[in-house]
């Protein structure tokens, strides 16, 4: 992305936003009405070094980076599997490995991963991503078949109910299969380079596809991960990364982008991230956000077991949403909804004040 970077910053919701643009002293984020910043954070060296400047000077400017830093954080985007990325959606977890860090393996068995799902779309989740291998820190890679083996029934059962279902892969043959059993979208830990072939595979489906920033694999990734800077560097890799993908046949309006909060991150870089979230719309595609039960929550919290974190991870889930984040990727469904309903209902966002 060059030496600039615009970060949005001073966000207003609800009737402010719309009269902060109405009256020039904001701009949408990423074309979300009910989400207006009125400030940025400038930084023209990649040591993010950043600067406060008024949503009227970056208008107003000549300078076609910036020109082009404004559009891209301020267009609408359009939808992804039929979903209104101008509404924040929540994407239910459904691991069925047996080794799942946030929920010690609840979902293995089929029956009860289907049933956990389906509870899931009631309490409000309009995605659910279905995985059948452990990307937890340490675990180790799962044969395809086996893969396979795991997710396929929980697919066809919820497909065959109408529910948008999501497939958590890193395996071109696994993407292939689940295009064919009906699935709404691909979710790539891997951002499409585990294989050659999953690039092929991904624009082969015509689905949308998210990618995910992660440094390392899995076995090794929380082994003193490093960064220059850790929000620009994960925002110019992925921004690079959907510019292949973009290039390989996936329209870049079906690409979604993914920090990868946990995922080869520290402590701090998890933090970081998560302070700098809006830096992402300037990729100029949705952006999903996946904090949930993660251990630098557990850091904050103090509580030690993944499976309490619940109220830790539905105020990471506001923090995006608050942020721009159109997709949370979550556990607990019902206590994250309920935690966004409320807010916009205090902030006044349409259709619920």
């Amino acid at each position: 992305m060059g030496d600039l970077y615009i970060r949005p910053a001073a966000m207003v919701y609800g009737p402010d936003a719309r009269a902060a643009v109405g009256q020039g002293a904001g701009l949408p984020l990423a074309g979300n009405p009910d989400i207006a910043w009125t400030l940025a954070m400038v930084s023209e060296d990649r040591g993010g070094s950043w600067r406060a400047r008024k949503v009227q000077a970056l208008k107003a400017s000549q300078d076609a980076a910036v020109s082009g830093w404004v559009g891209r954080l301020s267009a609408s985007r359009g939808g992804v599997a039929g979903l209104d990325m101008a509404e924040p959606q929540v994407m239910g977890i459904v691991n069925t490995t047996p080794d799942s860090f946030s929920d010690g393996g609840v979902n293995a068995e089929a029956d009860t991963a289907i049933a956990n799902a389906r509870g899931m779309a009631a309490e409000g989740a309009t995605l659910l991503d279905v995985g059948g291998e452990s990307t937890r820190p340490g675990s180790d890679p799962v044969d395809e078949a086996e893969e396979w083996r795991r997710i396929e029934p929980v697919i066809a059962a919820l497909v065959a109910d109408g529910l948008k279902v999501s497939c958590d892969t890193r395996k071109a043959a696994i993407m292939r299969r689940a295009t064919a059993a009906g699935v709404a979208m691909i979710n790539d830990v891997a951002a499409l380079s585990y294989e050659p072939e999953a690039l092929t595979a991904a624009a082969d489906s015509g689905l949308p596809v998210c990618l995910m920033h992660a440094q390392g694999d899995p076995k090794t990734m929380q082994n003193n991960p490093q960064y220059d800077n850790v929000l620009i560097d994960v925002c110019d890799w992925l921004e690079a990364r959907v510019n292949a993908v973009e290039a390989a046949g996936v329209p870049r309006q079906s690409i979604v982008v993914d920090p990868g909060i946990g995922f080869g991150k520290s402590f701090q870089h998890n933090l970081q991230l998560l302070q700098g979230m809006s830096l992402f719309h300037g990729i100029g595609v949705p952006v999903l956000l996946g904090a949930s039960r993660k251990g630098f929550i557990g850091a904050v919290t103090g509580e030690k077991v993944a499976g309490r974190r619940q109220s830790g991870s539905a105020a990471a889930a506001l923090h995006g949403v608050m942020a721009g984040v159109q997709i949370v990727r979550v556990h607990d469904v019902r206590e994250t909804i309920h935690t966004i309903r409320l807010w916009q209902a205090a902030a006044g966002i349409t259709g619920l004040a």
